[in-house]
């Protein structure tokens, strides 16, 4: 069901502009499954951040993917695919999960025809970049044998070097990452015969003699996805990890060290804040170039 952005007055703008007429339709995707996460809250900060300091026109629906079975259609330019708790596995062949593949798969075939200033762009976070992987067959998706949970480096490779949306961001950078699945082992013929790239590795481990897992994968000009998260808020993040009963949780699953660490990192300006800042506006600088081209021809004429 199409969530209207009338029954969310605070995060839809739409305004009158002397600019550009062009008006952007963005849909967000929750996979949360009903669960509480800060996931949500971070992308609808980052994009209503994004629209209002542009001044550009735009529209948000939300879609409740995996409890409600809501996945939006191809009318919109923008798709923003959250991350969300469980396995990308053990729900294969579900309703909702069908409707996400069709839905990726539409909008794929869509761009393939469609004009340069025409194009849908989608951005896959997480449990979605998995699931985008899984549909796509570019890799083997599995169990890792232990979770990974803290801020790590991620190291650029590949075409991660050139990758616009990484251009601002170190080498290595620091990102969140949260997950008990990972995709290993590409499949380097599927990726050429897509025209895909992979941009980013998890660090490196010479201590364990075990492949590294993927971290992000451009699946087309306009679809690209990471397995960490993009739109953590370090300091909610921190905020929320000192609360006495997170921290017990997260000491007792992971130890002590590791908790410290994680605060440190939330606190360093140069780490997730960095990513934070750059990476979802560096999508939406792409997703809304044809604005801006708009609107240097009509400062031009």
């Amino acid at each position: 069901m199409d969530i209207s952005f009338e029954f969310y007055p605070f995060f839809a703008r739409f305004v009158t502009m002397q600019q550009s007429n062009t008006v952007k339709r963005i849909a967000l995707l929750d996979m949360n499954n009903g669960y509480e996460n800060q996931g949500m809250g971070c992308i609808r900060k980052i994009v209503r951040s994004y629209f209002d300091s542009h001044q550009y026109d735009y529209i948000v629906n939300e879609f409740d993917v995996r409890q409600k079975n809501e996945i939006p259609d191809t009318s919109y330019d923008i798709y923003i695919s959250s991350g969300g708790p469980g396995s990308p596995l053990d729900e294969e062949g579900w309703e909702w999960e069908q409707k996400f593949f069709r839905m990726i798969g539409k909008l794929y075939d869509y761009n393939e025809q469609a004009s340069a200033d025409n194009k849908k762009y989608v951005f896959f976070i997480c449990h979605s970049f998995q699931l985008a992987s899984r549909y796509f067959m570019v890799g083997k998706l599995c169990k890792r044998m232990s979770t990974s949970f803290g801020v790590f480096p991620i190291t650029k490779v590949e075409e991660g070097l050139t990758e616009p949306l990484f251009q601002k961001l170190d080498n290595p950078f620091y990102a969140v990452d949260s997950r008990d699945y990972q995709l290993i082992e590409p499949d380097r013929w599927r990726l050429s015969e897509m025209n895909a790239s992979i941009l980013a590795i998890e660090k490196e481990r010479p201590h364990v003699p075990l492949e590294r897992a993927i971290m992000g994968i451009r699946f087309s000009p306009e679809m690209i996805g990471t397995q960490f998260h993009p739109e953590a808020d370090a300091m909610a993040m921190r905020a929320r990890l000192m609360e006495p009963h997170n921290k017990e949780k997260v000491i007792a699953e992971h130890g002590e060290e590791k908790y410290y660490s994680m605060l440190e990192h939330l606190e360093d300006p140069d780490k997730i804040m960095h990513t934070q800042s750059v990476l979802l506006p560096a999508f939406l600088d792409q997703a809304t170039a044809t604005i801006k081209e708009k609107v240097t021809a009509s400062i031009d004429n």
